[in-house]
């Protein structure tokens, strides 16, 4: 054989041997998959950021783009989004939306319900990543670096601020980082200080286990179905620093309750 019918039979052992590796080894199906999520996250923002900045403006408004890139993704997947409750969101008004937060999956779940001009609060270290920040930073993200409280307080003051006036709404993950527990972490106060400054409503989120489909531990992805649900809103108004407290308890109370429910009611792990 000469040196093209080599190359090219050695290519087709190469196709087949991933093909198979994929088919059967649950660890390597799993790196492909989380390999495609940050892939395909990370292609579409870059190119939204080269093409589309010179047109584009910082703006609430350009989430559409990003949920319109990432939202295929579920059905690459397989993963079947049950949403209950989404007439909650059918509010003019601004509002602050707080949603427990178990994996990197989670955007799939955000993208499936977030309302127009609603905008995540992320980590600082997010606007750092080259094409990937800018394209998030052209959708109104708001950054914040925790290890920095008082600048924190200061973002989400000025947010508290710009929410009437630009007709925003900000969804927030309270727990402050991924939960792989079985319940929820406690939750951080800043979303609760930024509804009550701007005495807008608390639309709480919640998202069932991962764990009957993803596993990061046990190198497992396939298909499955994800429960979202949207309770009902959390009025802040004439709400002062004073009862903050007793809101963010109460609105864990509900989140746990509630999450313990659309999980059959049993002790989970996602």
């Amino acid at each position: 054989m000469d040196l093209f019918q080599w190359s090219l039979l050695l290519f087709s052992i190469l196709v087949i041997g991933i093909s198979l590796l994929y088919r059967w080894s649950t660890a390597f199906n799993f790196h492909c998959k989380m390999a495609l999520f940050f892939g395909w996250c990370a292609f579409w923002t870059a190119n939204m950021s080269i093409f589309l900045s010179p047109i584009l403006r910082r703006n609430p408004d350009n989430m559409k783009l990003l949920r319109t890139f990432i939202w295929p993704l579920k059905r690459f997947y397989g993963i079947k989004i049950a949403v209950q409750g989404s007439e909650n969101l059918n509010m003019k008004e601004p509002y602050v939306m707080v949603c427990n937060h178990q994996t990197y999956l989670d955007l799939l779940g955000m993208m499936e319900i977030i309302p127009d001009r609603c905008v995540p609060v992320a980590k600082r270290e997010l606007l750092y990543l080259g094409l990937v920040g800018h394209a998030c930073w052209l959708s109104g993200m708001i950054f914040i670096d925790r290890r920095k409280k008082d600048e924190a307080r200061e973002i989400l003051r000025q947010a508290a601020q710009t929410m009437w006036h630009e007709n925003m709404r900000i969804w927030v993950y309270p727990e402050g980082t991924r939960n792989k527990g079985k319940t929820l972490l406690p939750f951080k106060r800043g979303a609760f200080h930024l509804a009550v400054q701007a005495q807008v409503p608390i639309i709480p989120v919640v998202i069932s286990s991962y764990r009957d489909f993803y596993c990061s531990k046990e190198k497992r992805f396939t298909a499955g179905n994800l429960k979202i649900r949207i309770l009902p809103k959390v009025d802040t108004k004439d709400l002062g620093p004073e009862d903050i407290p007793a809101l963010t308890d109460s609105i864990h109370k509900r989140m746990q309750d509630t999450y313990k429910e659309i999980c059959g009611g049993k002790d989970v792990k996602p």
